[in-house]
């Protein structure tokens, strides 16, 4: 017999702005329950009330327990899956607004770095609950009501964050660098640029800025920069651009390189790649 069981809330009049709910809802899922690959037009995050799974983004893996958040970024492919044994509840809130990638980059959140685990269990629980509770209800003011929990249920992340990010100062400081680097990659990865370009604009030395890089993230300027490029070319070939404009759209001038590199990297060229997508259309359903 299904287990499975969830809600779903909506705002029926989201605001524009800084930040806006859209929805919010809460789900017991079944065991293996997966949704994705998919990519959304707004960000969503999942609070883990309880059991485990795994979220995928950019090609990385996260395991998530109790008091974990995953969160899903506008235009980038993720999918997740409760465990087998303990299978995930969670509660999720869907939101956008012009702020809400800054906000987001504030609490130390990216693409790259889309999970957080919190000390404050219950607190962040009760949040998303009376957010919910809001936005059931159905009143006049529920948008504004629901942007204030969305805040205070971001300033819970934000003293997480600080909490477990008190380094030293000189490491804090490189550290610092590497999210400036990232950030700047990933902003730049549609245009033909060098690491010297990179480290010239951030102020850096380029031998220094490598190094350091390296040892933080486990990769090259250069080999994060492709990753980033060939996981962007892989969500554009899902749309109806020629390889020859995805390839520019991700910085490559040349359309032939870009299809060797793509082959590399994902074992296919972007025609088979393509082909695929089109026999095997990916599920967005939750």
């Amino acid at each position: 017999m299904s287990s499975h069981h969830h809600h779903v809330s909506f705002n029926p009049h989201p605001s524009k702005g800084e930040l806006s709910v859209l929805f919010s809802g809460h789900a017991q899922t079944n065991p293996l329950h997966k949704v994705g690959p998919q990519v959304l037009d707004y960000y969503l995050v999942h609070y883990v009330v309880s059991g485990e799974g795994t979220f995928r983004c950019m090609g990385q893996d996260y395991h998530l327990e109790r008091g974990g958040s995953f969160f899903i970024f506008p235009g980038e492919l993720v999918s997740y899956e409760s465990d087998e044994l303990n299978p995930w509840s969670y509660r999720w809130v869907g939101f956008k607004g012009n702020r809400a990638d800054e906000y987001l980059h504030m609490l130390g959140l990216s693409q790259h770095r889309p999970v957080n685990m919190t000390k404050q269990h219950r607190k962040l629980n009760a949040l998303f609950h009376q957010l919910d509770h809001k936005l059931q209800a159905r009143l006049p003011n529920s948008d504004l009501q629901s942007q204030g929990y969305l805040r205070l249920i971001l300033a819970e992340y934000a003293q997480s964050h600080h909490e477990t990010n008190v380094p030293k100062e000189e490491a804090s400081g490189i550290q610092q660098q590497i999210e400036q680097a990232i950030r700047w990659l990933t902003l730049q990865h549609n245009q033909p640029i060098s690491i010297e370009q990179m480290a010239q604009s951030l102020g850096y030395h380029r031998t220094h800025l490598s190094k350091m890089f390296k040892q933080h993230t486990g990769m090259s300027p250069m080999n994060f920069l492709l990753k980033i490029r060939m996981e962007r070319a892989r969500l554009l070939l899902q749309d109806t651009l020629t390889v020859e404009q995805v390839a520019s759209s991700v910085g490559f001038g040349d359309a032939l390189y870009f299809s060797k590199q793509f082959k590399k990297w994902f074992g296919r060229s972007p025609s088979e790649y393509r082909q695929d997508q089109t026999t095997n259309p990916y599920d967005c359903n939750e």
